[in-house]
């Protein structure tokens, strides 16, 4: 799908006042939300593709202790990309441990099919944990802090 068309189907979404729209043409998949992420997939895996499915599960039992998170609301990556702490190498990280952060504050940045998004806290709280190293690829849903 061009950019252009794209570009037409955010205008759509955020004249409408709809919260998301999802269009489906040939192998291609487009959804937008009013958050402001659009993402495009392929409808269908082609042959022989790996499934990437949710995070893996929690280490079984009678393996080794897993690492507890601290309790708070878990911040996700909503889309698939490659997380940063900071908008450029060498640059100050937007959040350390500890720190104070309010709802809508810039929290790192996922980089998908070059396109650097900015990602946003939902939550006001204190950063208690980052739990993806900078420069590592990311899938939907990944955790990426927890907020307390």
């Amino acid at each position: 799908m061009d950019l252009r068309k794209l570009k037409k189907l955010i205008d759509l979404v955020q004249e409408s006042g709809i919260a998301e729209l999802e269009i489906t043409e040939g192998e291609e998949k487009v959804r937008i939300n009013r958050s402001g992420i659009a993402t495009v997939t392929p409808a269908t895996p082609p042959v022989g593709a790996l499934s990437l499915g949710p995070p893996p599960a929690a280490p079984a039992a009678n393996s080794e202790p897993a690492t507890t998170l601290p309790e708070g609301h878990v911040l996700k990556a909503p889309m698939v990309g490659t997380f940063y702490r900071s908008a450029s190498p060498g640059a100050k990280p937007f959040i350390e441990i500890g720190q104070t952060v309010n709802e809508g504050d810039t929290v790192c940045i996922i980089e998908a099919m070059k396109l650097l998004n900015e990602i946003e806290t939902d939550r006001s709280g204190t950063v208690k944990a980052i739990l993806v190293e900078n420069g590592q690829p990311v899938e939907y849903g990944h955790p990426l802090m927890v907020i307390g």
